[in-house]
Formats: C-alpha cells, structure tokens, sequence
C-alpha cells in the first residue's frame, strides 16, 4: 500500500485489558460494579472522544447501570487513568481535560430511550459542566440550553508549572463560539479547585459561522462565515495567555448552506445523522510547517460515474479543481471522501474507487502527484470506517477507536516504481519516495538500480536528470525555509501528456488578507509565501545560464591565449577545490572509478562558477541567513551533484564487474563496457542540456570506452559533435597503448587532427611516427612564417646543407635557415627526435607541386 498507518493508539488493546483488570479486581475486592469496571455486554460503548494536544486520549464508557465514566490515556507513559463518573444515563457529545489534569468540561444530552426521565435540569437538552477532579469535589453548570455545546480546554506551550488560568472554548449549535477564563487555586495542599465559580468571564471569539475546524496541535480554529452569499475564511490563533488574534481572512469560491452546520476535529460527535453528514460538502484546511495553507473540498455528489474536488493552495495563489473518474456506473459511492494531511502532500481517498497523492510543495505540474485507481490494493488501502485527519499526519478512526500515524509506505512506493510503466507515475514517484527522507544513502541506492536497469524505458522525461535535480533538491531542502522557491525542484517546466481517469482545471485564487502586522513561526513563513506569490514574477528559481555564458567566455579566451585577472580565476578554481574536498568527505569508501583523480580545468572551472553564482543567488533572496551558512549549503549541494553522477558510475561499474584494465587501449571491448558507455552517454546527455558539472575524470573515461566500443566512423561522429570531448589525459594513453598498425595509424591521426593546436603539438611529440613528424614540421614552419618582413640577405647559404634538384625548395630552406639563425633561442625546434627529414622533404615537395599544379 501506497500509505502506512502505524498505530498509535488502540482501544482494544491499550485500554480495554485495562478496563477488565480493574473490573476482576473490584470482584475480588466484593466491590460489585462500582468504580470504573464495566460489564462484558457493556464493552460496546468504550469510544474516543477527544484528542488533546499533548497527545493524551479522553475516552468513556458506560456500566451495567448506564453510568457514565471518562477515562484518559497517557500518551508519554502509556497508563490509563480513571477521570469521573457521572452516575446518571447520559449520553456524551464532547469532553476535555485541562494540562494539569485538575479540571473536566463534559456536554451531555439525555440518552435515547422510551420512557426514562428527564436526567437534566427541566427545559433544557444539554447540559454542560465543568468538574473539579483533583480531587472529585464541586460540579459547576456552565449551560443549560437545548442546542448542542462542544468543549475544549486550550492548551499553552508553557509545560514548566501549573498555570493559574485556564482557557476552555465552547462551541455551540447556535452558530457561536466563546472563550472562559478560569482562575484555580490550590487549597489543603494539592486539592485545586476553581477560584472564580460564582462568575466565570466570557469572551466571544466567532459568531453566525457555517463550518469550522479545530486544530489541537497548533491551537487553531478555522470558520467560514456567510458575507453577502460569500463564504469566507477566518483563522484565530490563540496563545499562552488569554490573548487570540484573527490571523486572516481569505474567500472562498465554495457552496455552502448558510442553514448548514459542521464541525470538524472537534471530537466524536454521533449524534447526527452520518447519512446526513455524508451528503454534506466535506471541507478541511491543512496547514504545515513550510507555511503552506491548503483548503480541500468535495461538494455533494450528483453522479456515480465521476467525482470532483477542489484543493486550493493558497501558498501557492492558486487552486486546481479535479474530476476523477469512478469506473463501473454500478459501482457506487457507500463512503464519502477522505482528505489526510502527510506533510508534503495531501492524500485524496474514496474508498474502493482511487487515491490520488497530491503534492503541495510543488503543486503546479499534476505529473509531480500520483494517482492510483482501478486495483485492489487502492480498495483496501484505508479503513472504509470514517477517518478523521489530526494535526501532525495522524489519523483516528472513530469507529474502531484507533489512532494511526499515516507515513508514506517508501517499501511499497520503490515496488512500484519498479513495476509502473507511465511515465506520469514514474515522476511522481521518484519524487514521493525522495520526499520521504529516511536513510538517503540506501534510497538513492535502490533508484540507481533501477534507473541503470530502464535507464531508457522514459520518454515524456530525462530520468538522470530527473533524479539529480530532484535529490540534490531534497538533501538541501530542510536546512532553510524558502529553498523550494530558490532551488530547481524538477527538470521539467511543461507537462501536457494526459494523467488516465482524472482531468484537472487550475485557477488563480485571491490571497487572503493577513489581519496582523507581526509574524513568528509558522505565519511568517506563510506570509513569506503570500509575499512571494504577489510579488515574485518571474520565478527565483536557479538555473546555470549565467554560468554558462561565463564559461564559454573562460574557454574561448583561454582558446585565443587571453587571460582574465589572475586572483578571479584562482578563486573559482579554489572554490573547485573545496568542493572536491567536500565531496570525498562525504564518501569515505574508496571508488571503483577512475574519477576525481586529474586535473580537467574545463570541468573544475564549472564547478567553481557554479560555485560563486549559485552562492550570489541565495545571498540576494535568503535574508536573514548567516553567509557562512550559506556557504556550505552551496558547497553541500554542487557537491551532491556531483556525488550522485559518481554513484550512478559506481553502481554501474560494480554490476558490470569492471577493472582498471579497462582504462587500456590495446584490448577489445566486453558486453559490460558498451553498457558502461551507455550510462556514461546518458548522464552526459541529462548534464549538458541543464549545464551541470561532471566529475573531473569523466571525459576521459568516456572517451576511453568510445575508443574500444565504437567503429573509428562512429567514434569520430562523437567527437564531432561534442559528444565525446579529447582530453589530454585520454589522447596521450591513447597515443602510448596502440602501437603503429595501418588500423590504429588511422585511429591517430583522426583524433590528432581535431585536437586543439596547442594540446596537438604536444601530443605529436608522444608520437614517433611520419605524420607526427609532419604536423611537428608544419607548425614549425608556421610559427617561423608569422612574422616574417623580406628583407635583402647579405649572406650566403652553405649549399652542402639540404641540397635538393628542386630549387624553389632550395630557396625555401634558405629563408627558414635565416629566421632560425637570426634568434636561435626564439625560433628553437622543438621534437627535432621525432622528426623524418627524408620524409619532410618529400612531403614539402608534393605540396609545392600541388600548390602549382604540376
């Protein structure tokens, strides 16, 4: 499965066993049914009703005699505990427990049966009451009313001391919220009882809402009211003291029903009827710590054969509105959509019909979300129960009174991606399972043998480029907020191919208004988004082109014997080195490959412009981050890079079983080489078109095995068209390993003559051959030529010195003897050893009558 859910908490088996062993001891205590046993016939009624946000669980359950008891489970200890009882039949709609475990509210109703009495006080449906329980002492009524009460105690991050003020929210039916403020005291040394129960103080929060959401972990509450037949969005954030602040406003483009009434997070609630509930627009808001803000909803649905939803990323300014198809027409809707919060992404649910993962880092191209439909494993993936999504990517199923923390499954996301044969589902994928973050090394691993095994298998993208792109991403990503809008996340702009079973129309949203001028935390990364979004077009997100210019102006220069200033070159070539450095610290093992192991100035003068510009960007757009930090965060990531093109070879050199005997000439090339070559093309191809550096060494030994895998007319269309590049390292082994044979003469010369003319002169004095002797003689005479002025000659040559029956030839000798003579140390004939005389004065003969035509 697709999804994890590790449990967390399970009534059955972490409260229940409990329960029957402090009902056998009362037993044998003679206790009868008192206290906080409970019959067998009676287990039924044992469900959740709340999660606070330390974790603790409030549940309750009823005795032979209709008592009601609340209980708690410890979540750091593991120990259940025995809150109150309330020894009249009542039925629960909600209950919370204060910190420090010394105040209950609970909400009641009188419980559905014929002919039983009214258990509350007359006129009224709900009662709502707040317990002294440390110790059981006074029972204060907060409301009596006929519609419905919610409650929940507010729960500051101060965990050092009991706060002398608690803050508990009641919700009600008639569409309003409020704030109580409770002052306790502590009496006879630990006995806590509330310090202001003649008059507690009351505040209102949010009135005439439609919907709303409670958030325990970040102590949140969303709601939607109705402003002229417009739905809007509103989020109070409350604090450790009795202080809370409207965060935003923010509409929405959703139906909802100003008679309608929802509620979301804030406890089990069956008293409505979940038919009824089903049939309402299911609606939730996830938030995480990136600053991300996302509405998801799913209006009622009117067809069996496909469904819609909407998600609205508001980080983002825009929303994406789905229409996923559902298959058989006989094949209906039982259960109603499910929406899960799973950090990164959003997970999309409809029981027996699909999953669909959406990204909400990276929501623009629907390629980078996966969607899975139409096999069993989809149909059994969730509890078909309903689920409700908690802060902190936990999941309760109110039905079985279980808990889960929802993790993406990385075991079954790397089966498929073995398996899957779209491309759509291959991308989205590879970046589920890189998103997951555990055990990076071991990960990359396993998507390196699969990327050598269908290194061809995807044609809407390039899969090296994908997954360098993607990883060096995601190893740099949490160590700064705003990386996602800094740092490419993917290869790909555009994505147009068709997903099978769900289409997708995107919009632009307005953003919400922020209603507060001062950010910490989670809102100033939230507004930092919202800024951006307003404000950033185009996009910030790096790409080497700067680089690339500066390059090609490096290299040319360095072509026509230019110089840049001294200090800047070496300081790219320094930041060169550290990379290198900071690259073998990472690997500790030795390499396989003949990597990192030359100088190759083309590659290293890359790494360092890459280096200082990629450096320069972030320091423009990360503010407030120190430059040292910076620093190695840039070091961090060009070093990854790198270090992922070496593990590709790695993996690929390891399966192949190759050895260093291979970096030879004099041999004929195996199976495994041509496969080596391959993988080497590959990531040349993925590295070139997005201009990233390779690993000094590379060229070399791809040029290495082009020479033993390809026949001479395909090696030097390689060459020719930069597929290949000559490196001094390759084309001086190459020139020492073959020997002279009529086949490796032709190879030779064919490489020396598409050498640059500086790196060619040095080769040619590796090579004793005519040709060689040739090419010496030719830039020789060139050299001497270039700046030759005629002027009248007063001496005369030693005519017994390279006399030949060819008297332009003779008078040609001439001059060069003079320009030599006239500055011997200047004009110096270097690789005189290699040079055939006999040979040379042949070859200047036939090109002088050729010249002429005779």
């Amino acid at each position: 499965m697709a999804l994890r859910l590790v449990s967390d908490f399970d009534l059955g088996k972490d409260v229940l066993p409990w329960l029957r062993a402090q009902r056998a001891a009362l037993v044998a205590a003679g206790a009868g049914g008192g206290g906080p046993g409970v019959l067998e016939n009676n287990y039924e009624s044992l469900r959740v009703l709340n999660v606070e946000r330390n974790g603790n669980i409030i549940y309750t359950y009823k005795d032979d005699k209709g008592n009601v008891f609340f209980g708690l489970y410890d979540y750091q200890t593991k120990q259940n505990e025995h809150l109150y009882t309330f020894e009249k039949d009542l039925q629960v709609v909600s209950c919370s427990v204060n910190r420090e475990r010394t105040l209950l509210a609970a909400s009641l109703v009188q419980a559905a049966k014929e002919g039983r009495r009214n258990e509350l006080q007359p006129g009224s449906r709900c009662l709502t009451l707040l317990v002294e329980i440390h110790p059981i002492n006074n029972v204060k009524v907060l409301k009596a009313v006929d519609s419905y009460i919610w409650v929940q105690f507010l729960y500051p991050q101060v965990e050092s001391h009991p706060l002398p003020e608690n803050h508990l929210l009641l919700t009600s039916e008639e569409k309003y919220i409020e704030q109580l403020h409770i002052q306790v005291t502590q009496e006879d040394g630990n006995r806590v009882v509330i310090k202001n129960s003649g008059h507690l103080p009351r505040q209102r929060v949010a009135e005439d809402f439609v919907w709303a959401q409670w958030d325990m972990s970040e102590q949140r509450l969303y709601y939607i009211d109705l402003k002229k037949s417009r739905s809007v969005l509103k989020c109070i954030q409350f604090y450790a003291d009795e202080h809370f602040s409207l965060m935003f406003e923010a509409p929405l483009d959703v139906s909802l029903s100003d008679s309608g009434f929802k509620l979301v997070n804030f406890g089990y609630d069956d008293l409505q009827d979940q038919e009824k509930l089903s049939k309402h627009p299911t609606l939730c808001v996830f938030t995480n710590h990136t600053g991300s803000l996302c509405v998801c909803y799913c209006p009622n649905f009117d067809s069996w054969e496909q469904i819609t939803y909407s998600v609205l990323y508001f980080h983002k300014g825009h929303g994406k509105t789905f229409t996923a198809t559902l298959g058989h027409v006989d094949s209906r809707v039982t259960k109603g959509i499910t929406f899960l919060s799973l950090d990164y992404y959003v997970a999309v649910y409809l029981p027996g019909h699909f999953f669909h993962l959406l990204n909400i880092q990276h929501p623009d191209l629907i390629c980078h979300s996966l969607f899975l439909t139409g096999n069993s494993e989809v149909i059994d993936m969730l509890p078909h129960s309903p689920l409700q999504s908690l802060s902190g990517s936990l999941v309760l199923d109110w039905g079985s009174g279980k808990l889960y923390r929802a993790l993406l499954n990385q075991s079954y996301l790397l089966e498929f991606l073995w398996n899957t044969r779209l491309d759509c589902e291959k991308l989205a994928l590879l970046h589920c399972v890189l998103s997951c973050g555990r055990d990076p090394r071991r990960l990359e691993a396993k998507i390196i043998q699969w990327i050598s095994e269908n290194i061809s298998a995807c044609h809407s993208f390039d899969l090296v480029q994908e997954f360098i792109i993607a990883s060096s991403y995601w190893s740099i990503y949490p160590e700064t907020s705003n990386m996602d809008k800094l740092l490419p996340y993917s290869s790909l702009l555009t994505w147009d191919t068709e997903i099978p079973g769900i289409t997708l129309v995107t919009e632009e949203i307005p953003l919400p208004l922020m209603k507060v001028h001062s950010f910490k935390g989670y809102w100033e990364k939230l507004n930092s988004n919202l800024e951006y979004v307003k404000y950033s077009k185009p996009h910030l997100h790096y790409n080497n082109s700067v680089v690339r210019r500066e390059w090609h102006s490096l290299i040319s220069e360095e072509k026509k014997g230019k110089r840049r200033s001294t200090v800047y070159v070496r300081n790219i070539l320094d930041n060169a080195i550290k990379v290198i450095s900071n690259l073998e610290a990472r690997n500790l093992e030795p390499r396989l490959t003949p990597l990192l192991q030359e100088e190759d100035n083309h590659q290293r003068l890359l790494m360092g412009l890459m280096v200082s510009e990629l450096k320069d960007h972030l320091l423009r757009h990360l503010q407030g981050v120190e430059k040292k930090k910076i620093e190695q965060m840039v070091l961090d990531y060009v070093s990854k890079l790198l270090d992922l093109i070496c593990q590709i070879l790695e993996a690929s050199w390891r399966k192949h079983n190759l050895h260093p005997w291979v970096l030879h000439f004099n041999r004929r090339a195996s199976a495994a080489e041509f496969a080596v070559f391959h993988i080497m093309t590959r990531i040349l191809e993925a590295t070139n078109s997005l201009f990233l550096p390779l690993p000094p060494g590379f060229h070399t030994l791809h040029t290495i095995l082009g020479v033993h895998c390809l026949p001479l007319h395909n090696l030097l269309h390689y060459i020719d068209n930069g597929v290949l590049l000559l490196t001094e390292t390759a084309v001086t082994r190459l020139m020492k390993d073959l020997d002279n044979t009529e086949k490796n003469e032709k190879v030779k010369f064919s490489i020396i003559v598409r050498l640059p003319p500086l790196t060619g002169q040095k080769i040619c004095r590796l090579w004793d051959h005519p040709v060689s002797s040739n090419i010496i003689s030719r830039n020789h005479v060139k050299q001497l030529l270039q700046n030759y002025n005629k002027q009248p000659r007063s001496s005369v040559m030693d005519k017994s010195s390279f006399s030949v029956e060819f008297l332009p030839l003779n008078y040609f000798i001439e001059i060069l003897t003079d320009i030599e003579s006239s500055n011997p140390a200047l004009y110096a004939f270097e690789g005189r050893d290699n040079v055939d005389a006999k040979f040379v004065e042949e070859a200047a003969l036939k090109h002088t009558t050729m010249l002429l035509g005779l």
